[in-house]
């Protein structure tokens, strides 16, 4: 059947090349998001990716197979965007009436975003919740362009370097040196989930929505570390974070969360309660745990909301 669909695909059967290349779909965006760091960026290198294997399937030998050739095309595609990216640029301070402490520092990766849970099949390796985290996404964007790939395609997606050096028009001990470097450069390592997940965040959700400063630095471990892409203010540690979180609190603001995951990590939508009953959304938080503590925050946009099938605004009385 295969061999089939290929034949037809080549002669021109847009419903037969669909039918080859849709059960890789969701890895590939998967591969350009962690490539990129943005989600937007992902579905347009994905878009890009599956028109150039179309244009180009007549050139398909086969000698690979299709899944390798996408990820060759997908691969590239990615680099040539992140050689030629005009990346999202860092944006100013724009929470009405807190004046924000002094940050630790100012974020590298403004253009981070996240990425929804229903879009990823928990089963696939190439999904395990560590390689998709936001502190293992964030790494990657720092490192050289060509070493992020090679580290993905090696050590996430299992490919062998001999098939890597096919990917990247390169040579085995070029990706071996390469796949050395970015070992080496990774800054973060991934902190999966805690089996306490659940009464974390339960304790964080109450500590937040009653604006209890003292609950949540409990939750904290010592170097918690707070990021807020496109801003790129940076808090880190358990005094510095709690600071933080007292100006917007003192500020009078207090919200509602409404959970969900992103980069198989625990997420909210957070809305910012009105006194007409109607809670706007500010934004998204995604949290990172190690042990029974929370180690890391990273607060998205309020645009990010309806990517997790989250609304605007809430009505609750």
């Amino acid at each position: 059947m295969t061999a089939d669909l290929i034949s037809k695909a080549r002669a021109g059967d847009a419903a037969a090349f669909q039918e080859l290349t849709e059960p890789h779909r969701r890895e590939l965006q998967v591969h350009c998001y962690r490539m990129l760091g943005s989600f937007q960026d992902a579905e347009d290198a994905l878009q890009d990716t599956l028109l150039a294997a179309w244009q180009g399937f007549k050139g398909f030998e086969g000698r690979a197979s299709l899944r390798t050739w996408l990820y060759r095309i997908a691969t590239n595609r990615c680099l040539n965007a992140r050689r030629s990216a005009s990346r999202r640029p860092a944006k100013q301070w724009d929470v009405p009436g807190v004046e924000p402490p002094e940050p630790t520092r100012l974020g590298e990766v403004v253009w981070l975003e996240p990425y929804p849970d229903v879009l990823l099949d928990p089963g696939a390796q190439y999904e395990q919740t560590e390689s998709i985290s936001l502190a293992f996404v964030t790494a990657l964007q720092v490192l050289p362009p060509r070493q992020t790939a090679v580290l993905i395609l090696r050590d996430v997606l299992g490919f062998s370097a001999k098939e890597v050096a096919s990917m990247l028009d390169s040579t085995v001990d070029s990706v071996n040196s390469a796949l050395k470097r970015a070992r080496a450069g990774l800054r973060h390592r991934p902190r999966p989930d805690s089996p306490a997940a659940e009464v974390i965040v339960a304790k964080f959700v109450r500590a937040w929505q009653s604006a209890d400063v003292d609950a949540l630095v409990a939750l904290l471990t010592d170097d918690v570390f707070i990021s807020m892409p496109p801003m790129p203010f940076e808090y880190e540690g358990r005094d510095l974070v709690a600071r933080f979180c007292a100006r917007l609190f003192d500020a009078g603001r207090r919200f509602e969360l409404v959970p969900t995951r992103a980069n198989g990590q625990p997420a909210f939508g957070a809305y910012l309660r009105g006194p007409d009953g109607i809670h706007h959304g500010v934004g998204l938080y995604v949290l990172s745990l190690t042990g029974t503590k929370i180690c890391a925050m990273t607060r998205f946009e309020n645009s990010v909301l309806p990517w997790f099938g989250l609304p605007r605004s809430l009505e609750l009385h």
